[in-house]
């Protein structure tokens, strides 16, 4: 693994851990040259997947570029950490898929039918927390019971 402070080649893992994802390994490394120390994510990889792109040519399957097209498309509306998951999901399903080629238009409906499933998750929880707020304030209102009006009579006395 190439340094990024020096770029010297001879670097040394001195802790290794699965990352929180559970999809990939977390190792620390230093520098045998300038001991810096950084940290690496590893993803483990299977069979690599080609995208046909319009023109024909094949291009390896790029999450980076992905993740970047999809934080422009989104306006930032998605966290880093949503985009990461929809490609998650994006790449496990052509994975399981068994095909080792998908045409990049087919990428880009996925990312828009887990865009879709997402909107429409969001809207339910927006939805169940607007019915609950509707229940809160129903219990809140005080409704005025009839009941026989009360005659009040002479004011009473006092002992002393």
């Amino acid at each position: 693994m190439k340094c990024p402070g020096c770029g010297n080649l001879d670097t040394r893992v001195i802790d290794s851990r699965e990352a929180e994802d559970g999809d990939s390994i977390r190792r620390r490394r230093v520098c045998d040259r300038c001991e810096e120390r950084f940290t690496t994510f590893e993803r483990s990889e299977s069979a690599r997947i080609q995208v046909l792109k319009r023109d024909g040519s094949r291009q390896e399957f790029d999450r980076r570029k992905l993740a970047s097209a999809i934080g422009k498309a989104a306006s930032k509306a998605l966290s880093a950490e949503e985009i990461d998951r929809l490609i998650d999901e994006l790449e496990g399903s052509v994975r399981q898929s068994g095909a080792s080629e998908i045409p990049s238009g087919r990428i880009g409906e996925m990312v828009l039918e887990d865009i879709d499933a997402l909107y429409d998750e969001l809207a339910s929880l927006v939805r169940i927390r607007q019915e609950a707020r509707d229940r809160r304030v129903a219990e809140q209102i005080i409704l005025p019971i009839a009941a026989e009006p009360v005659v009040a009579g002479p004011p009473r006395r006092r002992r002393r």
